[in-house]
This record gives C-alpha cells, structure tokens and sequence, in this order.
C-alpha cells in the first residue's frame, strides 16, 4: 500500500514537472527535478527483503548518485561524473545476480549501438576542441551499455526495460546537447529518465520475487 501511494506521487509530481516545467520558478525549479527521485529512493529503500539486501543497497546508492547528478547537470562534467558512479552501483548490482546469461543478440546489439553512438556523438564533441570531454563522454557511454548488458543477467524485467528507458534518456539528452536540437527534448528525456529510475528501483521487489521462486 505504502509502494503505491509513493508511485501515485512519484507519478504526480514527475509529470508536474515534465509539462508544467516553464511555470516553475526558476529559483526552485531543481528542488522540483529531483522531488520525483527522492520518492524513488524512498520506495526503493522500504522494502524487507533480506535475501537480496545487498542488490537493494546497492540500487539505493545508485538512485542517490543519480539524483545528485540531476541536481549537478548544471554544472554538465560534475552531473555526469555523478551519473557515471551511479551507473557503476547499478552494475555492481545487476552482476551480484546470475539468473541467466546474456543473448548473443543482445551483446551484438549493444555494441555496435555504442559504436555508433561513440563515433556520432564523441566525434562531434572532439572536433569542439573539447578533449576531456570527449573522453568523459566515451567513458559514459561504454557504462551505461554495460548497465544495460548486467541487467539482462537479473531475468527481472523491470531492470531490463530501466535500463533500456536509461539508455534511450541518455541517447536523446546527448544527441540534443552535442549534435542538434531535438523536438521536445525536456518532454522525452524527462519521461524516459524517471520512467527508467521507477523501473529500476521496483527491480527489487520483483528480483526479490524471482529469488524466492528459485530457492523453493
């Protein structure tokens, strides 16, 4: 009950934000971006499940590097430096599990995606003049792959679809930034973000679920 009411308000204020963004004040409008994520740390956090406390941690501090990175993304090195940490508990995560191995598919797919995205999105940063970066950017981009390949290996599909959601956030935020302006690029962005911190952090009661079944 207590989960659903969170959801309700993790919801309400998510898309408050999304479509009433340029009606907030600008002097709180960061206190408004990271509302959503707070709720979300807090439903992820209140869930007894001691078999897997470890993935429920680390999830957890994921969740807050996350939010410190929305808050920082205003100083744009600082906010991705902190979204990278967040991704590596992710991993961290997604790997203390073994419930089935990766596709070959899904491997394949991951990586000529991040080649792509390295050749169109790095390139273009690299010929700014913008060295360090370039390489903060390639750095990014081959973790949050990684999150999304750890994921796989949890057979939850809510930490599956997150991690897709994460990815897609990602993708479109730095296509919009460092290639060309995207249409409705808060809207999208915004929706697939908190959409993929939801996911991810409702991953823990559902891989909670599927441990259970493998121990009876």
């Amino acid at each position: 009950m207590v989960r659903k009411i969170l959801l309700a308000f993790i919801i309400l204020f998510g898309l408050y934000y999304i479509f009433f963004f340029s009606h907030i004040d600008q002097r709180v409008i960061l206190i408004f971006k990271i509302i959503p994520m707070i709720l979300i740390i807090i439903m992820a956090a209140i869930p007894k499940v001691q078999a897997i406390k470890k993935y429920q941690l680390l999830i957890v501090i994921g969740l807050v590097f996350c939010m410190i990175g929305d808050y920082t993304l205003q100083w744009f090195l600082i906010g991705l430096t902190s979204f990278l940490i967040g991704h590596i508990f992710y991993i961290f995560a997604f790997s203390s599990t073994n419930e089935q191995p990766v596709p070959t598919w899904a491997k394949v797919l991951l990586l000529l995606y991040g080649v792509m995205m390295a050749i169109w999105i790095a390139s273009t940063v690299f010929k700014s003049g913008e060295t360090i970066l370039t390489f903060a950017v390639l750095a990014y981009i081959a973790i949050i792959l990684t999150m999304g390949w750890t994921a796989i290996r949890t057979r939850s599909a809510f930490a599956i679809v997150g991690a897709i959601l994460f990815i897609a956030s990602d993708s479109y935020l730095a296509v919009n930034k460092f290639v060309m302006p995207l249409p409705f690029s808060h809207e999208v962005i915004m929706l697939t973000y908190y959409s993929a911190q939801i996911l991810i952090a409702l991953s823990i009661v559902q891989y909670s679920e599927i441990r259970s079944k493998v121990v009876q």
